[in-house]
């Protein structure tokens, strides 16, 4: 049986971008430099550092992120007609555009026997083992070939779907949508007329403005890098005229010469903290560890010699991070703590089984009592889909808030993120006294799964990839530490009170 929360992919192949399909020449306007780029990036005690000294490297990268955003611009006036048929038909016949999905693709899918998974495993294993040191064995990937070629069916059929609605509306396509408005006034270019409801250029825009954003802050991110590098380089250099040395020896004495030998109990240490995301047993991965670690204590005397540098120098910096999107984000009918009518609105998209969701929620809460009455924290969900029980519990979350106890009931989830099976949520609404008959009734209906799937797409429309993802006032929140999030706060606020 294909989970319900496998909707989210049926779901995501009518309304967002295909990426991978579609190619796009690197001369090609993205639209997504918010400002032009300054020929001169930073000025180190006089000389220059440019555009043109950044790594190739950083350049290549950098096309392929725009080459993303024209792909994803010439797909998504098909992709918005795709979803306004979706919703006119779902409307049509009186029930939701996720009921619609799971009626006319998820619950028509013929699920992948297993001689076509083993026939898959047996032609792609050479792709499968994907850099691994030994190919794997059928058992250990058969759940995911399952996975995958369940998902290649669903894609068909919603793709076949999708046609049979427009072969039944109708559609006008005016114009093509690769090039990004350059003025104001290009906004309003009619791209298509469907069923008598405009599509615009204005319209494109607003729906690819997360993904735009986060190209931005990618590029912003590699140029970042990129330049702090060639500043410690050129201080360096200088630093090693000074001493009339040269910069490798320069290096071995504040650098190398201080660097301290990991021991195998250092490493055995890590791996005993972090053994869940190692594979390998101990004596398997030993030595990478050493030399990870070893490596780790050379980059931070690296990161301090050059910061040493820095305080004596000169440096003008003129690459700017792009301008933060404000979003319009829905809060109505969702999990609430603080005054409802507090000025800063801080929303996380959440999933149960993630680990750093758990760890960050006595954060949360702990900054709503500091900040009583001036901020309200809002809940929506995002289950990722790694996670096989997320969807499910958070579903179960919603039917424990319709009896007055989400909040004990997450509790509850966050403190057995290893526990979250059909029979455990039901075990963890006994001990909260709920309803049982009600709550089992709304759990194994799928009541709110609608609920949850509404959460789930609008988190995809803002860009989302991964939780817990924070908005700050409609602002996507970094730093999740409790020291940014209250920085960020006190920004909305005015300043610290």
């Amino acid at each position: 049986m294909i989970k319900l929360a496998s909707l989210i992919f049926v779901c995501a192949m009518l309304v967002t971008s295909a990426l991978a399909q579609i190619g796009a020449s690197s001369d090609e306007n993205c639209g997504c430099e918010d400002k032009p780029l300054p020929q001169v990036l930073s000025i180190v005690n006089g000389v220059k550092i440019t555009a043109k000294d950044l790594d190739p490297g950083t350049h290549s990268r950098i096309v392929e992120l725009k080459r993303q955003v024209v792909a994803a611009r010439k797909l998504e006036l098909d992709l918005q007609i795709n979803s306004m048929l979706l919703e006119a038909e779902a409307k049509k016949r009186t029930i939701s555009s996720a009921k619609l999905l799971q009626e006319e693709v998820v619950t028509k899918v013929k699920e992948p026997t297993e001689v076509e998974a083993r026939n898959f495993f047996n032609e792609e294993k050479a792709k499968i083992k994907d850099g691994a040191e030994s190919f794997p064995e059928f058992e250990q990937v058969r759940e995911r070939i399952m996975d995958h070629l369940s998902s290649q069916r669903q894609q068909e059929l919603a793709k076949q779907f999708a046609e049979r609605l427009r072969s039944m509306a109708s559609l006008k396509v005016f114009m093509d949508v690769a090039t990004p408005p350059e003025k104001p006034a290009d906004r309003q270019r009619l791209l298509a007329i469907l069923n008598n409801q405009q599509i615009t250029s204005g319209d494109i825009e607003n729906s690819l403005r997360p993904l735009i954003f986060s190209v931005q802050e990618e590029i912003y991110e590699l140029r970042r890098r990129d330049l702090n590098r060639k500043i410690n380089d050129v201080l360096l250099t200088q630093e090693a005229q000074k001493r009339q040395v040269t910069a490798r020896a320069l290096l071995d004495a504040e650098v190398n010469s201080k660097v301290t030998t990991i021991t195998e109990a250092q490493a055995q240490k890590f791996y005993n903290e972090n053994k869940n995301r190692l594979n390998g047993a101990f004596t398997d991965v030993k030595d990478q560890l050493i030399r990870f670690l070893q490596n780790g204590e050379i980059d931070k005397l690296q990161l301090t010699f050059a910061e040493s540098l820095r305080k004596t120098a000169a440096i003008e910096d003129f690459l700017t991070p792009p301008e933060p999107l404000v979003h319009d984000i829905a809060t109505n009918d969702q999990p609430l703590i603080g005054d409802a009518k507090a000025a800063v609105t801080l929303v996380e998209f959440t999933d149960f089984q993630c680990p750093s969701c758990g760890q960050i929620q006595p954060v949360l809460e702990r900054l709503i009592k500091e900040y009583s009455g001036r901020v309200k924290l809002v809940v929506r969900d995002y289950p990722l889909t790694q996670h096989e029980n997320a969807f499910k519990a958070a579903e179960a979350a919603e039917a424990a808030r319709e009896q007055g106890k989400y909040w004990q009931y997450a509790a509850k989830l966050f403190a057995n993120q290893s526990a979250l099976g059909v029979d455990k949520l039901k075990q963890y609404a006994s001990e909260l006294k709920l309803d049982r008959t009600r709550f089992d009734s709304a759990l194994e209906s799928g009541k709110f799964a609608v609920q949850v799937q509404r959460d789930v797409m609008d988190g995809n429309r803002l860009g989302i990839k991964g939780t817990p993802s924070l908005f700050i006032s409609g602002k996507r929140v970094s730093d999740r530490s409790y020291e940014g999030l209250k920085r960020a706060i006190d920004a909305h606020l005015g300043g610290p009170k």
